[in-house]
Formats: C-alpha cells, structure tokens, sequence
C-alpha cells in the first residue's frame, strides 16, 4: 500500500527562556491548558499526556462560547528530552518538533503535514498562532 503524500508546513518561534523550561511547558498537561489554542476566544480545558515512544496524548481546545471544538491527539514515534518530539495524529499525519537551545533562548521549529480540508496556508497560519501563544505564555510566566 502506498503511502500518502502530504504538504509539509512549518512553523517556528524563538522563545526568550531556557530549553528546560520550554519543554516542561510545552509537555505538561497543567501547562499545555494554558497555551494550546490560536486565539483568546478559544480554550484548552483538559490535556492528558504519556511522554515516551508508544504513549498517547490528547487534549480539547473549543470556543469558549461552546460553538465549537474537537479534541486533538496521537502517539508519539519519538521523544528526545530537550531535542524532539515526533508523533502521528489519529489520521495517520506526522508532525515533528524540534527544541534548538541558543544560550537562554530555545528555538521551537514544528514540522506537520498539512491536511486537505483547509488551505496550507490557513493551517500554517493556526499552528504559528498556538506556537506564538505558546511563546507568550512561557514568556510571561
């Protein structure tokens, strides 16, 4: 069987805190609550999170208003404390993010394959906007 082709698009942030702190957010479900959505209109309720190769995560990001929301999850293919994280989406897409430590500075770098209900570029443009209130949140905290 063959392997379906996607659009690889990326997304990519320097966040002004060291990589430790970066991971801790960007892994734990306390904090992911706190970030993992694209605008302030939007909420992440609940996120469940088991960090090793094989293990699952999920989380809800809805309106706040309640019109809308969808939960978001997969298992991970590869994690690398401080470095990696890889993983497939329950509808087979890969995504893969990468922690780049530049003194007391990380860069995040997420590659994902797009899917083909929303333009590229809509999609590209939600993923930066979490990873930019990802930026925020750590930033401020």
């Amino acid at each position: 069987m063959a392997t379906k082709e996607y659009t690889v698009v990326t997304t990519e942030a320097e966040i002004n805190a060291p990589v430790e702190k970066v991971w801790k957010y960007w892994t734990e479900p306390d904090h992911i609550t706190q970030w993992s959505f694209a605008s302030d209109d939007w909420h992440a309720p609940w996120a469940k999170n088991d960090l090793r190769i094989g293990g699952a995560f999920s989380s809800r990001m809805e309106a706040k208003d309640g019109s809308f929301g969808f939960d978001f999850g997969g298992v991970y293919d590869d994690v690398q404390v401080h470095k990696k994280i890889a993983y497939t989406m329950g509808d087979g897409r890969k995504v893969e993010a990468t922690f780049s430590p530049d003194g007391g500075k990380t860069r995040v770098v997420q590659r994902f394959d797009a899917e083909e209900e929303n333009s590229v570029e809509m999609q590209q443009m939600g993923w930066q906007a979490i990873l930019n209130n990802f930026k925020k949140y750590v930033e401020t905290k």
